[in-house]
């Protein structure tokens, strides 16, 4: 089998979906299947030194050889998000005009960063007679409301429906990571053969607890060790609503002994951490390489997930199995009537606050330092959990059964 990827983004950038798009290839590779990549070439979260490295290099192959990259030249992404927009419109251009030329292809994948780019992958697709395999990471155009860009009655929202219901269509299968999702899509019109649920997952062999005295990462960047620890870690932009992290670090800003720490990327992460410089007790940086995040997620003794309210039910954040992989506990500032909820309380690894509500995200984590005072351990069940259900095993090979049977069903819709 020989699949065809057609990425917004590739390695050396780093998104949430990169390393479970690399251990699919890892699977993909163990198995003896065929790989090849269509991507630009690098600008996100990457240094000009990168930048300048991969500027002619239009072909290459990685992994030993074993996966072959075609790379083509994008503008840098920038912040504004009309830029930003055309710039995802010529990379989408850019795919089809390679996508389409590739020989002796079985099936196409393609992942919902950014939403036009499961729409264009269908084109893909259809042009070189296979299926198309698409993973739904985010539904669109149903966060342009929740984060307020779009409301239902614009042309924006109105667009964007067209876009997700051809998407729909073009695709043979599309894998969704939550029962919220599926059930949305399904109210939407998609056929229920066609839906595929499964979850993301974390590396639970490499991705460990680790012991407060053993974890580099406070020497690295003088955190004292002592103190309670409250974590962030992710992105600053509309979806998540980071900043009520801060605004809770101003309400605790009293009790000396609770310590923030953020680790942050997005579109509002350099107003957060000029922000970040008035305060007392509060560590910022940029985010860490994947391969980190084991030291990252042990660091807190408890660690926070955030949204902006009405987001919770369209998504699922694919760090919450990581942070359950350390057995840290997870405070969510959250949509109760979401999955996230739904997972911590039946691996109870952690609690939902209402999104937006600082004062409730500040009286959670008081109330979670007040048992670690009384030395109240912060290990708990929700590694085991984890291991049971969203393990990389299990979901990676979930992954490979429905690209084959895509193949196997030659192409049919819903198969």
């Amino acid at each position: 089998m020989k699949v065809l990827f057609l990425d917004a983004y590739f390695a050396p950038e780093q998104i949430a979906f990169t390393h479970l798009e690399e251990d699919l290839h890892d699977a993909l590779i163990r198995d003896g299947h065929e790989i090849e990549v269509i991507c630009p070439t690098p600008t996100r979260l990457v240094s000009d030194e990168v930048r300048r490295a991969y500027r002619n290099k239009k072909e290459e192959t990685v992994r030993e050889g074993k996966i072959r990259v075609t790379r083509f030249s994008a503008p840098r992404e920038g912040k504004n998000p009309l830029l930003r927009a055309l710039r995802y419109f010529w990379c989408n251009w850019r795919t089809v005009s390679l996508g389409k030329k590739r020989r002796d292809v079985d099936v196409v994948f393609a992942d919902s960063t950014p939403p036009t780019q499961g729409f264009f992958a269908g084109k893909v697709a259809k042009k070189l007679g296979v299926p198309l395999l698409y993973s739904l990471q985010d539904v669109f155009p149903d966060s342009l409301e929740t984060t307020g860009l779009a409301k239902r009655s614009s042309l924006l929202w109105k667009i964007g429906r067209r876009i997700e219901d051809a998407t729909y269509r073009g695709a043979h299968r599309i894998v969704v990571i939550s029962p919220a999702m599926r059930q949305n899509l399904l109210q939407k019109g998609v056929p229920a053969e066609k839906l595929c649920l499964i979850s993301n997952w974390a590396d639970l062999e490499r991705i460990l607890p680790l012991p407060r005295e053993e974890n580099p990462l406070f020497e690295e960047f003088s955190i004292p060790r002592d103190g309670f620890i409250v974590l962030y870690a992710g992105n600053f932009g509309a979806a998540q609503g980071a900043e009520i992290v801060l605004d809770a670090a101003k309400e605790l800003a009293a009790c000396e002994e609770i310590r923030f720490v953020i680790f942050g990327g997005g579109a509002g992460f350099e107003a957060a951490r000029e922000r970040a410089k008035t305060m007392k007790g509060v560590f910022i940086h940029p985010l860490l390489p994947q391969e980190r995040v084991g030291e990252v997620y042990s660091l807190g003794d408890v660690a926070l997930i955030t949204c902006k309210a009405g987001v919770g039910g369209s998504g699922m954040p694919s760090k919450t199995w990581s942070i359950l992989a350390c057995n840290t506990p997870v405070i969510a500032s959250f949509d109760p009537e979401s999955d996230l909820a739904d997972v911590l309380a039946a691996s109870g690894g952690g609690v939902c606050v209402p999104p937006g509500d600082a004062a409730a995200l500040a009286g959670a984590i008081r109330e979670a330092y007040e048992a670690w005072k009384q030395g109240k351990p912060k290990e708990g069940r929700a590694r085991d959990w984890a291991l049971q259900t969203a393990s990389r095993d299990v979901c990676v090979k979930r992954y490979l059964d429905a690209l084959q049977a895509c193949v196997q069903n030659g192409g049919k819709k819903g198969s």
